[in-house]
């Protein structure tokens, strides 16, 4: 299984984007994460989608903002980022689980088994 992470950019205070996490493979059967390392931080949950049931799960600085969501036509989960702030500047990445888990598991980057490599946004003032 094989994620690619693709969207991010450069984009003003308030400004919108959307991030694309392409599997190749059955990688989204349980669960999809996204997480964000800024520079000299560790690496931080944002948005989860768990599966049976499409739960979702966010953190709480983006609850509002960021919703995660899939395509499973095109095997692909998206992050849409509205209303960005400065502080949402980090390289972004994609995770995958291969199991089932509680959905507060899903906030835990040890239990995924999957990572796409990493997109950076960078959201200037």
């Amino acid at each position: 299984v094989q994620l690619q992470a693709s969207g991010g950019g450069l984009v003003q205070v308030g400004g919108s984007l959307r991030l694309s996490c392409a599997a190749s493979g059955r990688a989204f059967n349980y669960a999809v994460g996204w997480f964000r390392q800024a520079p000299e931080k560790e690496r931080d949950f944002v948005a989860a989608l768990r599966w049976p049931g499409g739960h979702t799960y966010y953190e709480d600085s983006v609850k509002g903002r960021f919703t995660i969501s899939r395509d499973n036509g095109k095997n692909t989960v998206y992050l849409q980022m509205n209303n960005l702030k400065v502080e949402d500047t980090a390289v972004y990445y994609c995770a995958a689980m291969s199991r089932r888990v509680v959905l507060s598991a899903t906030r835990d980057s040890r239990q995924y088994d999957y990572w796409g490599q990493g997109t950076l946004v960078t959201v200037s003032s």
